[in-house]
This record gives structure tokens, sequence and C-alpha cells, in this order.
């Protein structure tokens, strides 16, 4: 072995001790006088100086009456030598336990540092992204949530526009959202709402979150909406893409994405679904949704929601995105409603920061997550990346629209008409090209599979219904029907 001499820094070889002389023992009795009188310790004082640290001087010494008398100290009693003994006996115990205890608090010490440095090391291979991946940032955005399977991006098209183009637009463009994203600077998500059976779905939002200008625009796609070639359903209606698309297109959710980015042009980053009764438990979870209702809603004669500033529950909360029957408008006010409460629950989202703080948020999207209320292709650190991007959004910087369009007669088949969407197509390519494709070429008729029933336009009354959070925060219930009215309602 090697020692270290710590004055010099040097590594030094150990020498061999010296040999041990035998001394001879008359010779030591002969000198020990001179030994004792010319022999120090390094460390010793002088005989007639030193004293231990708590040792008394020898002049203040006193012994007491009974070896003044005797000339012997006296002896302890036993039972003073049974408590001393029981003392050191305790103190022994303690000591030992205290040395126990911090070899335990070592160890684990050591294993807790040794498992932090293992765990935050990129030790894996990262496959979607390259490079490696340490096993925190692994489990972190594992998707055991994304039971509708994960999307084809392969095939997409993006359609930018050129570099020199963007970079007219937005000089440093770096969005700082670390997410795979098909188009940087933006990110898509198709929100999908299912009804009770979880076969159709009614609610139809794909939201973008534009980074690149701060913004997030939510575009509304009518569930009546006709596309022919994109279901099997009799009624051609967008609802039934998801169920009834083409079963060669797996997973399902594909169908309905595939259907998104052919007619509407926008690529599709990730999706969120969940179904009616799930969200009664999100909002519940929250602590619900502060709103203001105008007039007394009653979705089922022992199903009501009073008027004035409530805090829905999460009962309530699906009531009112479901409710359609006294709208003069039908499922286009119920959209229009819907507005109302997404305006509502960005709040909500904006008070959790402000008033429980970001961890709390993030707190909510675990539970959320981990009970399988939504499912998802996000990991949980992607939904916590999008939550926090929307949280620092004004409300003024989040568009709603819906695809322009007017009501009309779909003639399927089975020689019956039904009642459906038809898309009004240019004022839908027009639509997409100012607001949801910022990176892209502008879309032609030609780039677009939306087929248009009603080619002379009966009205344009959906074709501009563009409208902030902030000015649906302040809009008013959709008109209501009177003759619709529940008959054992009392005025």
């Amino acid at each position: 072995m090697e020692n270290k001499d710590f004055h010099s820094g040097d590594i030094k070889q150990n020498k061999p001790l010296g040999k041990l002389v035998r001394v001879d023992s008359s010779s030591s009795r002969e000198n020990t006088g001179a030994a004792q009188s010319e022999y120090r310790g390094r460390y010793e004082a002088e005989p007639s100086g030193y004293r231990g640290r708590y040792e008394a001087a020898p002049t203040h010494y006193k012994a007491s009456d009974t070896a003044k008398r005797g000339g012997e100290v006296p002896h302890r009693s036993a039972e003073q030598r049974r408590k001393t003994s029981k003392k050191s006996k305790k103190a022994k115990k303690y000591e030992k336990l205290i040395n126990v205890s911090m070899k335990i608090i070592s160890i684990v010490s050591t294993f807790v540092i040794a498992a932090v440095l293992v765990f935050n090391m990129p030790i894996l291979v990262d496959k979607e992204n390259g490079g490696n991946i340490s096993l925190f940032n692994y489990i972190k955005s594992l998707k055991p949530a994304a039971m509708e399977g994960e999307l084809n991006k392969e095939n997409v098209k993006l359609n930018l526009k050129p570099q020199d183009e963007i970079a007219q637009d937005l000089p440093e463009l770096n969005d700082g959202l670390d997410l795979p994203q098909l188009v940087e600077g933006q990110y898509s998500v198709l929100f999908l709402g299912f009804d009770e059976e979880e076969f159709n779905t009614d609610v139809m939002w794909v939201v973008q979150f534009d980074i690149g200008h701060a913004g997030i625009n939510i575009l509304q796609i009518p569930r009546d909406t006709c596309l022919p070639d994109y279901t099997r359903s009799v009624t051609r209606k967008f609802n039934s893409i998801y169920s009834m698309g083409d079963p060669n297109i797996q997973p399902p959710i594909q169908r309905t994405v595939n259907a998104v980015q052919e007619n509407f042009g926008i690529p599709i980053d990730a999706y969120i679904t969940t179904a009616c009764f799930d969200i009664v438990e999100i909002v519940d979870l929250i602590g619900g949704i502060p709103i203001t209702i105008d007039n007394e809603i009653i979705y089922e004669h022992d199903k009501i929601i009073p008027e004035g500033d409530i805090t829905l529950t999460g009962q309530q909360a699906e009531w009112f995105i479901r409710f359609r029957r006294e709208w003069m408008q039908g499922d286009i006010g119920r959209m229009q409603n819907q507005r109302r409460f997404m305006a509502a629950a960005m709040q909500k989202l904006f008070s959790i920061v402000k008033d429980e703080g970001r961890l709390k948020l993030y707190g909510y999207i675990k539970e959320i997550y981990e009970k399988e209320l939504v499912y998802t292709d996000l990991s949980i650190g992607d939904l916590s990346k999008v939550a926090d991007f929307a949280s620092t959004v004004d409300m003024e910087n989040v568009r709603v629209d819906m695809i322009p369009g007017e009501d009309a007669i779909f003639y399927a088949a089975d020689g019956n008409g039904y009642s459906v969407y038809s898309v009004h197509k240019q004022e839908t390519i027009d639509l997409l090209n100012n607001y949801y494709r910022p990176y892209q070429t502008r879309m032609t008729q030609d780039d677009t599979s939306m087929v248009e029933l009603v080619l002379n336009h009966q009205y344009d009354l959906y074709d501009d219904t563009g409208a902030s959070l902030e000015e649906i925060e302040d809009s008013t219930e959709p008109m209501r029907d009177p003759s619709k009215k529940p008959w054992w309602k009392e005025d």
C-alpha cells in the first residue's frame, strides 16, 4: 500500500519499521533516574506544569475527613456502584444506538445518491427522438393511457412555407415547447368527446397551440358535418367516422385524424378523448367550474341548473355542454354554449395556477391521467407542458371558430333524406389559411377532400363565427325556441 504525505501531497513508499532492540534489564534499572529526568514524550508537558484538561491543581485537592484520618480514600457504597454501573450501561447502550443509526443513515444516503445518479444518467436509447435518455425521463415519457393507439405520422402532407418566408414573420422561431412537432412553431391536438354509449363523438375540437405567436386557435367541427367518403354510416356524418370509418384503418382514432388532415389541412400531433361521464369526475376533481347561467337550464325534469352565478359541479357540467333541446339552432346552439364552458374552464385554469400554484395543476393532470379519465398519446410530462403553455396565453389571444356551412338534406343510398351540415368549401379554406396554417402554404380547393352539398348557399350565418374567449366570456346564452319549453314548466 501507499501512504500519502498530506503536507507535501506526494505519494511515498512505506518504510519498514526499525528493529526493536532488547534492553538489558539491569542497565535499565541503573539508568532509570536519568531516563525519567531527561525524556519527555512529544506532546508531554513538564511534570511541574502539566495538568489534564479537567484536573485541578495539586494544591487545590483535599481528601475527605476519612482519608485524612485513615490515610485512605473511602470506598463507594454498593448502591453508588450499582447506580454508576447502571448509568454506564445506559450510556453504552445509547452510544451503540447512535452508532447503528449513523451507519443506517449513511447506507441509505449512499443508496439514494447512487439511485439519483443512475436515474438521471442518459443510459437508455431514445428510439423516437434519437440519442440517449435518462431513466427518469424515460418513465416520465411513458404513455400508459394511450389506449386509442399510436398515430401514424409518416404520410402527413405538411406543405410548409419556405424558411425565408417564415423568417420574415418570425425572425427567430424557437417556440420553446420541447415536444416533437410535425410543424415547428405549432402543436395541434384533436379532442373528441364521446356520447354515453361511447360510439359517436358529440364534441370535436382541433386545439392548435400557435407557440410562435403565443396564441391558441380552437376549431369546432359540427357533429353533423357531412363527409361522404369517410364513413359507412348511412347519414355520412362526421361523428360516426371513429366507429364506422374505413375498417382497414387502425386504430379507430386514426380514421378521425385522417379526416381532419385530409379535409381541413391541419396536421395532428396528438389526441385526447374522453366520455361524457368522465367529464363529471374531472370537473369535480378540480373543484367545479364557475360560470354565469342566464336562465334556468332543464336538461331533464329532475336535472336542473339554476340561473345566476354558480359553480358547476361535474354532473351539471355534463348537462350544460350536452343540452340542446331548447336552442333555436339545435346542435349549433349547443356548440355556442360549449364555447362559454370553454371560456369558463380557461379561467379556472388561470385561477388554479394563480391561487394554488403550478405544482397543484400538475397534480390534477397526474390524477386525471392515472385514473384514465382521458385517453391520449401524450405523456404526463407532455400534458403538463401543453397546460403550462395554455396558462400563459391571454384570453384575447385564444380564438374559437366553427367550420363554415349550413343545414342541408343528404339523400342516402336507402332513398331517405337525412338532416346534415354541409360545409361551405371556399369559406372554410379561407378560414383555415388565415388562422390555422401560419407556417404552411395556402390551401386550395385541390388540397382538400371536402364535399359541398349546397353549391348555391342559402345563407351565410355560420361563415364567420370567430370570437376570442374574452368576448365569449361576456356573451349570453344562445337563442331559445319558446315552443320547445317543457310543458310542465311554469312561467
